[in-house]
């Protein structure tokens, strides 16, 4: 299914949208989420090292420092309760200092259980910390933004009196990007591996499949995200190999599988939607918002207004913001800027 299309019923006389269920992340400050035996697997194995001392066992955790707190819970009762349940003891880093959490115990059994509770207690709030870093090919060349800022300007001279449309839903030219997928990277470490993913990736499929050359594509042409232009949250240029070929696509497709298979990546859909969003209702509501992609703000979707879109459509199906070579892919860092004006790069491919 598109998910960018989805189908419509028709029950009664009115029309619904069958929509993919997610689960609505918000965000915690030291919940006390605890995950009791039942929900997790004690028994031993070898996806972690026990070591063996002279007063029982021990085992390490790389845990980055922002998710301490959700082991310790709440006046610290949940990591009190898992010391007591599995007759262990928990040894945190102070609040912002990276280090290893360390279990000890006399039972290797205890210690087993332990590290595996605490496991599921990090996997399931690292899934809810919103995104720090994205892979991005960057649209910001000269040429791009002088006909990005054409389009601004001809949109609001020919429809400013369309419901909604104001100067305040255009992206900022400088940061013009795609969006191949967003990451959660927590500290240098993390950082450092998606680093080293990405030029694993340059050697293992990226070359081969670009023959070692810039991609040219064009940009041309706008669509909107849901089923109803009048309503319209998300405008995006459409983005295209210029020799008609699907390269680009494989690029994009192949390095989201290899993130997400090593972890870094949660997977979303079954392939890269190649798009670069130049109106978005999500800047109307902030300036100071992250103009990144769809996925940005989800808490406050309840609050965007939406715009309509019909008349854009219409008079710029296919408005042409020009051609561009694609010869790197970043990992790029939110809610920051360098230089030229595009987001800090902490790595590229």
């Amino acid at each position: 299914m598109d998910v960018l299309r989805p189908p419509l019923i028709r029950i009664g006389g009115r029309v619904y949208r069958k929509n993919l269920t997610q689960e609505q992340a918000f965000p915690h400050e030291e919940e006390d989420f605890y995950a009791g035996p039942s929900d997790c697997a004690d028994e031993p194995c070898d996806a972690f090292v026990v070591e063996e001392t002279e007063r029982g066992f021990q085992c390490r955790v790389e845990v980055p420092s922002p998710l301490y707190k959700y082991i310790i819970g709440k006046k610290g009762e949940t990591k009190k309760r898992l010391e007591t349940e599995t007759r262990t003891s928990i040894s945190i880093p102070k609040p912002g200092v990276e280090g290893e959490i360390v279990i000890t115990g006399q039972q290797r059994s205890g210690v087993i259980s332990a590290r595996t509770r605490i496991d599921v207690l990090l996997d399931s709030f690292r899934k809810k910390q919103p995104f720090t870093h994205f892979l991005s090919f960057a649209l910001n060349q000269p040429a791009i933004q002088q006909k990005f800022l054409q389009f601004k300007e001809e949109v609001l001279e020919k429809c400013s009196k369309d419901h909604g449309v104001s100067s305040s839903l255009f992206q900022n030219p400088a940061k013009l990007h795609l969006t191949l997928g967003t990451l959660v990277l927590l500290n240098e470490q993390e950082i450092q591996k998606a680093c080293d993913l990405l030029q694993r990736c340059k050697e293992d499929f990226a070359d081969q499949i670009t023959g070692g050359q810039p991609l040219t594509v064009e940009v041309a042409g706008v669509e909107y995200m849901n089923d109803d232009p009048a309503m319209t949250d998300v405008l995006y240029a459409k983005v295209h190999m210029k020799d008609g070929s699907d390269r680009l696509q494989m690029v994009a497709d192949q390095l989201v599988e290899r993130f997400v298979a090593s972890g870094l990546m949660l997977k979303e859909w079954d392939r890269v939607k190649l798009h670069a969003t130049v109106m978005n209702t999500l800047f109307r509501k902030d300036p100071t918002e992250e103009r990144n992609n769809t996925m940005t703000g989800k808490s406050s979707f309840k609050e965007r207004e939406s715009f309509n879109g019909q008349n854009i459509l219409k008079l710029f199906e296919n408005f042409h913001f020009g051609e561009v070579q694609l010869d790197s892919v970043r990992l790029s860092q939110r809610f920051s800027s360098d230089a030229s004006g595009y987001y800090a790069t902490s790595g590229q491919l």
